[in-house]
């Protein structure tokens, strides 16, 4: 199937609608017949489908006889139909993500084990953007992509306090990243810890995940098919970490301002 007439079919038209919409884009203005016999759409069949492009605001239509279809420019057209688009996929985002925090909330044991980098990734964005006042991290290491996910994510909600306490580097490919410097030159609140191979999330005290994975045998090299998230939403357990976290910050400043 052209790639065209599937993405409008996925903006709602039917294929003899995307045909005949197409189809007129090369011609501008045309009669019925001209575009049947063009789209090869059957004439028994042209009537309707243009009838229902001008409901849709595709094509206007011009009185004579016979009635001549000129086609909407594609940019007004489609832009349109993709605000709509994004629009309903907003509102749905929106309803099912009430709907599954509900669902989790009445989870019985709220703890999950993610295996994968790209989920623990994802996980870990997810957290991060339904945080509302606060999230705390220690970094020991950083996957491939890791950071950049994390630093996107923490952009887009400036009004969320940010505190990580992380190595000063950790290796990705074989190559030495500094995790102080990624973090710090995109303006994210960072401080150099001694923080073991272990990753922590914590995110208004009431959610957090910590992941772990093995690594190469000189310790600098992150063995990605063995990375496991525990993604756990104890409240308690949240809390107690998120106390112990801020007590080290607090450590960490005050020996900071008597040196």
């Amino acid at each position: 199937m052209d790639e065209n007439i599937k993405i409008l079919k996925g903006l709602g038209l039917t294929m003899y609608e995307a045909q005949a919409y197409i189809t007129l884009t090369s011609l501008i203005s045309a009669t019925a017949t001209e575009i049947s016999e063009k789209s090869e759409i059957p004439r028994s069949k042209i009537y309707n489908v243009l009838k229902k492009l001008y409901e849709k605001e595709y094509i206007e239509i011009e009185d004579g006889r016979p009635l001549t279809y000129n086609v909407k420019s594609p940019i007004e057209v489609i832009s349109r139909e993709k605000e709509k688009l994004n629009n309903r996929i907003d509102d749905t985002i929106t309803t099912l993500t009430n709907v599954y925090e509900n669902g989790m909330s009445q989870v019985q044991a709220p703890i999950w084990r993610i295996y994968g980098v790209e989920k623990i990734i994802n996980q870990e964005v997810e957290i991060i953007k339904r945080s509302k006042t606060s999230v705390n991290m220690r970094i020991g290491f950083l996957f491939e992509n890791e950071a950049e996910s994390l630093i996107k994510t923490f952009k887009s909600n400036r009004n969320l306090k940010v505190n990580i306490l992380a190595s000063p580097t950790c290796y990705i490919n074989y190559k030495e990243v500094n995790i102080i410097k990624m973090f710090k030159d995109a303006g994210i609140n960072i401080q150099k810890a001694d923080i073991p191979f272990v990753k922590v999330l914590i995110s208004d005290s009431k959610e957090m995940m910590h992941t772990y994975t093995k690594f190469s045998e000189d310790k600098r090299e992150v063995i990605p098919e063995t990375a496991i998230g525990i993604w756990n939403k104890y409240e308690d357990v949240a809390r107690n970490y998120d106390e112990r976290f801020m007590n080290q910050l607090e450590k960490m400043k005050m020996k900071k301002r008597n040196k």
